[in-house]
């Protein structure tokens, strides 16, 4: 049997028609197929040569385009070349517009406008991860909210939710061995949010770590004598900072972003996450 080659065409990235396509062909015990994905497909000049790589071989196409023009040369060249295609968009769109009893505005990428909120969510990421695990502690006083913990508390990815909610993020990590930033002090406890886990949790955790890494469990890292002395440790300066904290031991991390969101709001500071 020939290779089935799924042509996924699209005005934007393309990934919603890629993972329906992806989707698809995975319902079939066959791995005699390659997803060729075409982005921002925005005319003819564009659109023509995938369509004639298309047609000199064994294939299908699934589009997400919402010109008109560019839909109907996709219909005859299929059509006068027997090549199968599908509109993932069209139909829904057509029924959308009868009930709304309005035209869709038929703007590519309409979804992906980089708007202010866009910007604004890729400064948190790029802010998350240039202040991430205490690589500068200047960014503490820049962050809307700075984490603090011991190894293996989610500080990272939790950083990197927030950040998708649009709230620059800067984590610390607190090691016994290591005395904290001198800037932790100058930031208002009410910007400081302190992660706490139970020792058990936190043994099967790095002992899954220490597996991962191909080190041996009995390591001082995974040892309940060197956690509980770390979570002591990190009490002390919680206390200190006076800073809420959490117990994320049966949390997710979606959980504890919405706990340190509702924090941050009744501290009265503004989030950008809406």
């Amino acid at each position: 049997m020939m290779k089935l080659n799924i042509y996924v065409v699209s005005d934007s990235l393309g990934d919603t028609a890629e993972q329906i396509a992806k989707a698809c062909v995975a319902q079939f015990d066959t791995g005699n197929y390659e997803i060729k994905k075409r982005s921002y497909v925005l005319d003819e000049e564009t659109l023509m040569p995938i369509l004639e790589e298309a047609k000199n071989c064994n294939s299908i196409l699934v589009y997400t385009l919402v010109e008109l023009e560019l839909v109907e040369m996709i219909n005859k060249f299929a059509a006068e070349y027997g090549i199968l295609c599908m509109d993932i968009m069209g139909e829904t769109m057509n029924a959308i517009s009868e009930k709304f009893s309005m035209e869709p505005s038929r703007e590519a990428g309409v979804i992906r406008k980089l708007d202010k909120a866009y910007f604004k969510r890729v400064e948190a990421i790029e802010f998350a991860v240039k202040y991430d695990d205490g690589k500068d502690p200047r960014g503490l006083k820049l962050a809307d909210v700075v984490i603090l913990g011991i190894s293996r508390t989610s500080k990272t990815p939790l950083s990197m939710y927030l950040a998708n909610k649009n709230i620059k993020v800067a984590n610390v990590p607190l090691v016994p061995e290591s005395l904290p930033p001198r800037e932790i002090y100058e930031v208002s406890s009410s910007r400081v949010i302190g992660l706490i886990n139970s020792p058990e949790k936190l043994n099967q955790i790095r002992e899954e770590r220490l597996k991962a890494l191909g080190l041996t469990s009995g390591a001082n890292y995974a040892s309940m004598s060197r956690i509980l002395e770390e979570l002591d440790y990190a009490d002390k300066i919680m206390k200190k900072i006076g800073c809420p904290v959490i117990d994320v031991s049966n949390k997710a991390i979606e959980e504890t972003a919405d706990i340190i969101i509702n924090i941050l709001k009744k501290q009265g500071i503004r989030i950008y996450n809406d």
